[in-house]
């Protein structure tokens, strides 16, 4: 019998003596040790079969294959006569992974991390992967702050030839950033420039935002937010020299600093374009936005060169190249510019994709697209679709990319990347005031049920004053040029008794259909048709004016009631607008056959201005008007309202106005609403203090006007009421929060004051 060891480390790197063996013809092969790989896939790796011929390059071939699988620790060939013996030992498998100490991160999360990475349950033990996992666990901590962290593995072997593998964690304590120094600062006090920056000590708010822990990301960043901050003041040769990071030895502290060098502040001498001009250069020349004898701006050029590219973008050229050379004279401290232009070349849209949205619908973002597959790129309409996508509510963030074509000169694809949102809605709203206590409303909404961009809400709110329940349903693309149709149901009772805010009651119940046609890029129309039923009760004590209305008119109508509107939309976002306008128009009147006859006017107008950074101010002013016709008056549960949120904040909801009066001309608690409405609002949006770019916080600080007037008042804007607070919005992880805290500045003794209002919702 012949019997040859090749060990498998010398015939893996064929470095050493292998032992001499003649080649035979293989009569059978044999595969011993193996106890979860199956013979089959031993064979596969194998170069040779029986009946062919076996020598020593074949064995080494051998060897390296199985070897290369990573299922075997150890791998031999042996002969026998003219049999093949393979002998293998397997690698454990993992039977289980533990973590030890581990409090920072979620185990089930880090447990998916690293089975990307080739560590998990059931898969073949491997040291080097142990060790890359346990490295990257450790940069993570890292990225946390916790500079301290030790890590330790220990490995169990366990029958079976399975091993249980646990990760010991001491996570420590997590760093602080102590102190911040921006060294070499002499135009600006260092205390404003660290104003400028994300990272800071720790305060008040650092437990949210983090902001206290060092990350390299955050501080290139803050760099970057320093040197804009000089260059768009003039200082051309500002420079950051160095950024040290230290640490001290129990690895607790970090200390910062930043040296930089201002240099001469610069002021604009000229500017010229040169290049290829395509388009008249009187209209090129409107596009610049620095002027000779202005301070120096990068943002100001910066925006000069993108808005050059854009316009000849509008034309199709994608890929226009708009480069601006300064030529500084640093004697007279000043810099003369040259804008070159090179349009390149024509390019059109190969193929629009949409990208992100597990859950919506690819024509519910595709029917917002103004640019076309096949078409001449169009920059303007690229934009105008992404904000139309943005609009629509559904979508935390939306991106556009246009990747040229591989291969191609004159082809582009736009790639719109959308991060869908929870668009299902259950909302909450409450209230304090003296006199009716807790007020509590829900809505239930989904706007994008089962990502076909219909609407579907349902409404209840338990208020003790106002009951009501409501369904409403929309398709915004009823037909595919836009024409929306929506259908609505509700119940609604007011029952004011309670409050001694006259003692009536109305029931209502109606149904109604509902049309919205596309006019404009940004502008709709709409049509309404709805039968409304109401029932009135009056008793003994009941203002006179309800009972002379019921002895007139009855105590049931049923309306029909006819509703037109217009709005306009241009603003940048629906969520976090900062520019543009919201324009509304929506008119309603009773028609025969029913038996009401009035009218009502609504106009709202509002308006956002980004002012510096992320400031934004807000105007909102809002008129309304009814009246009745044909011999009947507007009825009196058909008033307008203002007080509470929405309109002017600090009063009571429906509590600025006149007043009823009881058959003795005492007056009463109740407001009896107007015919006339007029709202103001002005709002002043920015960042939480501390927050850094994080836009999930903002503060408000608002003054709010508005008043109504009765049929028998005259309309004197002198009877406005003014209140002025502070807003809080946070989209915080239990979903939509809202407060606002306001005093009232102009008000009357009869007036009903609710100073502090929140709202807060969750979304599912």
């Amino acid at each position: 019998m012949r019997k040859f060891l090749l060990p498998a480390l010398i015939a893996g790197l064929m470095s050493a003596h292998v032992h001499a063996f003649e080649p035979f013809v293989v009569r059978d092969i044999r595969v011993e040790g193996i106890q979860r790989t199956e013979a089959g896939t031993v064979f596969n790796y194998l170069p040779v079969r029986v009946g062919e011929s076996f020598n020593e390059d074949k064995a080494a071939q051998a060897i390296k294959a199985l070897f290369a699988t990573g299922f075997f620790k150890d791998v031999r060939i042996e002969v026998e006569g003219d049999v093949l013996v393979v002998v293998l030992e397997e690698r454990p498998a993992i039977a289980s992974l533990e973590f030890t100490g581990m409090k920072e991160f979620d185990k089930e999360a880090i447990k998916k991390g690293l089975r990307d990475v080739g560590l998990a349950e059931s898969r073949i033990f491997d040291r080097s992967v142990l060790d890359r996992a346990e490295q990257e666990l450790k940069r993570q901590y890292l990225s946390r702050g916790r500079y301290s962290v030790e890590v330790k593995t220990v490995v169990t072997p366990l029958e079976r030839n399975r091993v249980a593998i646990n990760f010991q964690i001491d996570e420590g304590e997590v760093a602080k950033i102590r102190q911040i120094n921006i060294v070499g600062a002499k135009s600006f006090k260092e205390k404003d420039l660290l104003k400028l920056i994300t990272l800071t000590t720790p305060n008040w708010l650092s437990w949210y935002t983090k902001n206290d822990q060092y990350s390299k990301q955050k501080l290139s960043a803050d760099v970057e937010t320093l040197r804009s901050w000089y260059l768009d003041r003039g200082y051309l040769e500002f420079n950051v020299d160095s950024t040290q990071v230290s640490i001290t030895p129990d690895k607790q502290d970090i200390y910062i600093t930043i040296s930089i060098t201002e240099g001469e502040k610069y002021t604009v001498s000229g500017i010229k374009l040169s290049g290829e001009l395509l388009l008249p250069e009187e209209e090129l020349v409107k596009l610049v936005k620095l002027k000779p004898g202005d301070e120096f701006s990068r943002k100001k050029l910066t925006d000069t060169t993108k808005a050059i590219s854009d316009r000849l973008g509008n034309e199709g050229y994608a890929f226009a190249n708009v480069n601006s050379v300064p030529e500084p004279d640093k004697e007279k401290r000043t810099v003369s510019f040259t804008v070159f232009i090179d349009p390149g070349r024509k390019v059109y849209v190969r193929r629009i994709n949409v990208l992100g949205n597990s859950k919506t619908a690819d024509q519910v973002v595709r029917r917002e697209f103004r640019q076309m597959e096949g078409a001449w790129y169009d920059g303007e309409k690229i934009n105008r679709s992404r904000s139309r996508v943005d609009r629509l509510g559904y979508f935390d963030a939306v991106t556009v990319e246009t990747p040229a074509v591989p291969g191609t000169t004159d082809q582009v694809d736009v790639n719109l990347t959308v991060k869908e949102k929870p668009t299902g809605n259950l909302m909450f709203g409450a209230g304090f005031s003296s006199s009716e206590s807790l007020i509590l409303s829900t809505s239930v909404s989904q706007q994008n049920l089962f990502g076909s961009g219909k609407s579907l809400s349902l409404s209840l709110n338990s208020g003790s004053i106002n009951k009501t329940y409501s369904l409403s349903f929309t398709d915004p693309y009823y037909t595919p040029d836009g024409i929306s149709r929506g259908y609505d149901l509700y119940l609604r009772n007011v029952n004011p008794t309670r409050l001694n805010l006259g003692n009536y009651r109305t029931s209502s119940v109606g149904a109604g259909l509902r049309w919205g046609f596309p006019i404009r890029e940004d502008d709709r129309i709409n049509f309404g048709l709805a039968v409304d039923q109401t029932s009135i009760d009056v008793y003994e004590d009941s203002p006179q004016r309800y009972i002379d209305f019921v002895n007139e008119f009855g105590d049931s109508n049923t309306s029909l009631l006819a509703t037109v509107g217009w709005a306009r939309d241009t603003r940048d976002s629906f969520i976090w607008p900062t520019t543009g306008a919201v324009r509304r128009v929506s008119g309603e009147i009773a028609t025969p056959p029913g038996d009401l006859r009035y009218m009502k006017v609504s106009y709202q107008h509002q308006q956002f201005f980004p002012l510096w950074g992320d400031f934004v101010l807000m105007l909102n002013g809002e008129l309304g008007y009814g009246r009745g016709y044909g011999d009947k008056p507007l009825p009196f549960y058909k008033n307008f309202y203002v007080g509470g949120i929405g309109s002017v904040r600090g009063f009571e909801t429906a509590s600025i106005g006149q007043r009823d009066r009881d058959g003795n001309g005492n007056l009463l608690r109740a407001t009896i609403g107007g015919d006339r409405r007029v709202v103001m609002n002005a709002e002043m949006l920015f960042p939480f203090p501390g927050m850094g770019q994080d836009r999930s916080l903002r503060l408000g600080t608002f003054v709010d006007a508005g008043n109504v007037w009765a049929t028998d008042e005259s309309l004197n804007l002198g009877d406005l009421r003014y209140s002025a607070g502070l807003s809080v919005a946070w989209s915080s992880p239990m979903g939509p929060l809202k407060f606002s805290i306001a005093q009232p500045l102009s008000k009357e003794p009869t007036d009903r004051l609710q100073r502090f209002q929140f709202q807060l919702g969750n979304v599912f």
